[in-house]
């Protein structure tokens, strides 16, 4: 665990470590943590006993701690001025200033002296601030009640927290009408999710956020008296109480009914949508109440809020479906990951709005939708179709029916989040939904051409299959006379790493048994060699993957750089081909960028330091060899990150040598779709290929996506594609990483910068792009980015359709898989 460090002015009073309330800091008061605590006090307000609960403000951070929050959170401090949290149960946090921007270790709090409270990076770069610079603010404190406030020296409130909630409401907190809480994305990832509560003129109100918002709960004041005053709502002891200010001061208009407080309470709106209220038991936080309650005719198993089973699946009996075609073979729908069905669906064929001759709908009986806000009357079934139909945002029509289904009410979405089966006897109407599906071309196609379609597959099948057994059987003989000569070749390669026997990778694997991961010619398996952790290639069967190892043991043996993984050894025995790499405990960086195992986003600070670490490995390989080394398969898979997110570059295995007098040189198409340059068709390459791949890897970073991604609308599958739109209507910021307020709200211009640096290096013609020293340069700011830009830019996926995402040229395994669980 890390000591958090009060260092203070010298205008300051010290601070002690005893146990009694330190309600306030005076300016010029600095904060600074350099270790792991997870609960570390920069100010408390103690109960009045010596042991219980109180209300803190300081930094929090949740296990294995890699990330903190500056927050105000409840702990018990009755051993001292900060605990960690697996020792104490109890600390809960209720508003936080950074939650879509977490800190790394050394980083500052400040109240300055100019009165404004700023939270910063190591390296100076701001995360958050107050915004009160300039208001007179003399110092800071935390209330009885849990709100941070900056006060003036008339002890007058300037700012405080209760203004700017979170997630959570504690008692005596209001929620004021326009004011928001939002649910964190998951328990361990803080960033906003899509849900959140607001209070309107007539109540209060919860939407998951869409275009527009789909309301999924509403509890409603029922009053025609005059709102002169916004209407608030109140967590009292024993209620939320529900104020139009212009009645009786005192006396709320309507009251949700809580159990009346034990102990310390509070309530949080959380990422299943449930607002729930908590209490201290005295050895643990206890739910006592799901605050939110639904008709239980409709909310069976919990299957009536929105997110329970993703986008685009049914909940019924607790379960999570994908949508299906009655009477049919077709499948329109498919789980987002087979094993959790719960994160939902996604459509096999995106709609397209080129194609909306081939939308349909797929018919959903006894199905009911959480949104029945704003429905349409009088409508037929059939008018709601017609209508979503020549609407290419609308993705469905929810209908319902009391007894005409031509005189019933529907609905159209934009977005379609978890349905639900019901019974209609039970709900005393009908209702059904119709998802908007996209036919693949060929369904419109005539039977008879089909027909004759299916009789040449099955002819060509059986000539492949035949001509497979033939060419099997030679390539299997020759192979039996090649096994020795293979062997020699890896005696004679120069500037060779370790060599290690077959049973001594074995045995520091545990025979071979903690697989980190597997690609297409084998699988990477943790081991320990003395006491160093390493990461074991093995590879496995595939011929191709036997040239892809002598290219990689050749070309990493011979070169070391800060930026590129080290390969320690290798193991050439009989069959058995297998690298030994050093151990990168972070992963790779698409796990990271691609939000895969729902991490908090990454700064802009460690953004521009993966970004120089990339350039300076390719620069490396590209101006500082003997031989000039194309990588030929830069992408986010093949950047692994340290324990510190510095970067290097992985996987050699589809790597070129050039010579320095070569201006090009011929070589097959070969790395994955989506990163490769418009001159692989040409077959003629130069290393510039690499800085085409490393501007769609740097949009890839600043966007937070994958550059080709069919879970979005047609026109942004390809980021290529977006970013030529945004550029030529000068919209860049529209693509910038939303999770990141960091980027968004703070850095945009350097963002902004960034982006025209990729689309430098996305110049179709090579000679147009920088070279990486030059790309050095840009980013040390000795050198500015090229004014003149096309933005037509294509790459060599946009005209090899066939090829699909997840297809690959790629060497024999995922470099992602070299390093450790992430």
């Amino acid at each position: 665990m890390a000591v958090v460090a009060v260092v203070l002015a010298t205008a300051a009073p010290s601070v002690s470590g005893q146990l009694p309330d330190y309600p306030t800091a005076n300016l010029s008061t600095r904060i600074t943590y350099t270790d792991g605590s997870a609960v570390r006090a920069i100010i408390l307000r103690s109960t009045q006993t010596l042991y219980g609960p109180s209300f803190a403000a300081g930094f929090f951070c949740a296990p294995p701690c890699q990330a903190f929050l500056f927050a105000v959170f409840i702990a018990n401090f009755n051993s001292g001025y900060g605990l960690p949290l697996e020792e104490n149960n109890m600390a809960r946090v209720i508003w936080s200033a950074n939650r879509a921007s977490p800190l790394g270790e050394n980083a500052t709090l400040e109240l300055t002296g100019d009165g404004d409270l700023v939270l910063r990076e190591i390296d100076g770069r701001l995360v958050w601030s107050s915004n009160t610079s300039g208001q007179s603010v003399a110092g800071m404190q935390i209330t009885e009640h849990g709100n941070l406030v900056l006060f003036d020296q008339r002890n007058a409130t300037v700012w405080q927290s209760f203004d700017h909630p979170t997630d959570v409401l504690v008692p005596g907190q209001s929620l004021l009408q326009g004011m928001k809480l939002r649910a964190n994305t998951s328990t361990t990832n803080w960033t906003e999710s899509k849900l959140y509560m607001t209070v309107l003129p007539d109540g209060l109100y919860a939407y998951v956020g869409s275009k527009p918002p789909q309301l999924y709960y509403k509890y409603l004041v029922d009053t025609n008296k005059s709102r002169k005053d916004p209407t608030r709502v109140t967590f009292t002891n024993g209620s939320l109480s529900i104020f139009l200010q212009s009645t009786q001061a005192g006396k709320p208009d309507k009251r949700i009914a809580l159990p009346e407080a034990k102990s310390t309470q509070y309530i949080r709106l959380e990422y299943d949508g449930h607002l729930r209220l908590y209490e201290w038991s005295g050895f643990e936080w206890t739910m006592v109440s799901d605050v939110i309650h639904m008709d239980d005719v409709i909310d069976v198993d919990n299957c009536a809020f929105p997110t329970v089973c993703g986008e685009y699946a049914i909940c019924t009996g607790g379960q999570c479906i994908c949508p299906l075609q009655t009477n049919s073979s077709s499948s329109y729908f498919q789980p987002v990951d087979e094993r959790k069905a719960n994160l939902g669906c996604a459509p096999v064929t995106p709609i397209s709005c080129q194609e909306m001759k081939n939308h349909q709908f797929l018919t959903l009986t006894d199905v009911y939708y959480f949104d029945g806000s704003i429905i349409t009357n009088a409508k037929s079934r059939d008018d709601c179709k017609q209508a979503c139909l020549k609407n290419c945002s609308c993705r469905a029509v929810l209908f319902r029916y009391y007894h005409n289904d031509s005189d019933g009410e529907c609905k159209s979405v934009t977005e379609v989040f978890s349905l639900q089966s019901i019974q209609p006897e039970k709900l005393h109407y009908n209702s059904s939904v119709y998802l908007k599906v996209q036919l693949p071309p060929s369904a419109s196609a005539p039977t008879q051409k089909r027909i004759k379609v299916s009789l040449g597959a099955t002819l060509a099948a059986i000539s492949s299959l035949v001509l497979v057994i033939i060419v099997g059987i030679y390539v299997r003989r020759r192979r039996k006379y090649q096994k020795l000569d293979e062997e020699l070749d890896f005696d004679i390669l120069p500037g060779m790493p370790m060599r290690f026997s077959f049973e001594k990778l074995r045995e520091c694997t545990e025979d071979f048994s903690k697989k980190l991961g597997e690609g297409g010619f084998g699988s990477v398996f943790e081991g320990k060699i003395g006491e160093k952790r390493v990461a074991v290639k093995r590879l496995e069967g595939a011929r191709q993957g036997k040239k892809e190892f002598l290219a990689e043991v050749e070309t990493i043996g011979s070169i070391e750089h800060i930026n590129l993984v080290k390969v320690i050894g290798f193991c050439a025995e009989k069959s058995n081909r297998l690298l030994v790499y050093e151990y990168m405990p972070r992963g790779s960086l698409d796990m990271w960028i691609y939000y895969r195992h729902n991490n908090a986003p990454l700064d802009w600070c460690t953004r521009c330091r993966i970004i120089l670490d990339i350039t300076k490995g390719l620069c490396y390989l590209h101006e500082e060899c003997r031989r000039k080394i194309a990588h030929l398969d830069i992408k986010p898979q093949n950047i692994l990150l340290d324990e510190k997110f510095n970067a290097k570059l992985a996987d050699f295995g589809l790597s070129k040598l050039i010579d320095r007098d070569q201006s090009k040189v011929v070589t097959v198409m070969r790395g994955t779709p989506g990163y490769l340059a418009p001159e692989w068709l040409t077959s003629q390459i130069t290393e510039k290929v690499d800085v085409y791949s490393f501007g769609v890897v740097l949009l890839e970073i600043i966007c937070g996506r994958k550059n080709i991604d069919i879970s979005q609308p047609e026109e942004s599958v390809q980021l290529i594609n977006l970013l030529r739109e945004k550029a030529k209507d000068n919209e860049l910021n529209d693509i910038i990483d939303k999770k990141s307020t960091d980027m968004v709200s703070h850095h945009q211009e350097e963002v902004i910068k960034m982006l025209k640096l990729a689309m430098w290096c996305l110049q179709n013609e090579s000679s147009r792009r920088p070279s990486m020293s030059m790309v050095v340069k840009v980013l040390e700011g000795a050198v500015s980015v090229e004014n003149c830009l096309d933005y037509s830019f294509v790459n060599a996926n946009s005209v090899i359709s066939t090829q699909d995402n997840s297809s690959t040229y790629s060497a024999p395994l995922s470099a992602s898989i070299l390093s450790g669980p992430r």
